[in-house]
């Protein structure tokens, strides 16, 4: 019997840039990347295995954004390539309209984090200081009620991976921003002043 190899962060990097080249698809990977690692440590589960489903999520979503091929494709190309089933099972089922019912912890983390890591983002940007470090879960939450912010971010998608994940909605936001923070100078946006004190 041939073992097949573990994959490395390199190995998912390499495949994550070969399908993106959009660099906010990137810096959206890298920043579910590093929650999923966070939330992993959290819940006492692999920090790699975790890290690799944040980052791989979307990498086929520049080839195919339509909603009945994104992550159904990339599950198949991640199986192909001998990726973890629980990584394929959890970047398959990030998508509802592939049909597979998140069951797993790490299938519901990565649901919960996915759009919510873009409202934060754009939370940011709009930041005179475009600062991670000026972002606080109640301006998240202020800006999430607003239906003409970042009008791409389904805020249904957060309110139902909160729900499935039994979290606080303001400790969840929170828990986000912390892990985003810390990779800050990677998703560019430790801002353009100095760091604040407070949201």
């Amino acid at each position: 019997m041939t073992l097949v190899p573990l994959k490395s962060r390199d190995d998912a990097w390499g495949v994550f840039t070969e399908f993106t080249q959009n660099e906010s698809l990137v810096k959206h990977g890298l920043a579910v990347e590093t929650i999923m690692q966070s939330y992993a440590c959290k819940y006492g589960h692999d920090t790699d295995i975790w890290g690799m489903a944040g980052m791989l999520h979307d990498f086929d979503y520049e080839r195919y954004p339509d909603v009945n091929e994104h992550a159904i494709v990339g599950g198949r190309v991640l199986t192909e390539r001998g990726y973890p089933e629980e990584v394929v099972y959890a970047v398959t089922a990030h998508n509802s309209a592939s049909g597979l019912p998140r069951l797993h912890l790490l299938d519901k983390v990565l649901f919960a984090v996915d759009e919510l890591s873009g409202l934060i983002t754009a939370t940011a940007l709009v930041r005179p200081t475009k600062s991670i470090y000026e972002v606080d879960a109640a301006s998240v939450k202020k800006k999430m009620k607003d239906k003409a912010f970042a009008r791409n971010v389904s805020r249904e998608d957060i309110l139902s991976g909160v729900r499935d994940l039994e979290v606080d909605m303001e400790e969840h936001i929170a828990f986000v921003i912390r892990a985003m923070q810390d990779a800050a100078p990677i998703l560019g946006l430790q801002g353009t002043g100095e760091r604040g004190a407070s949201g």
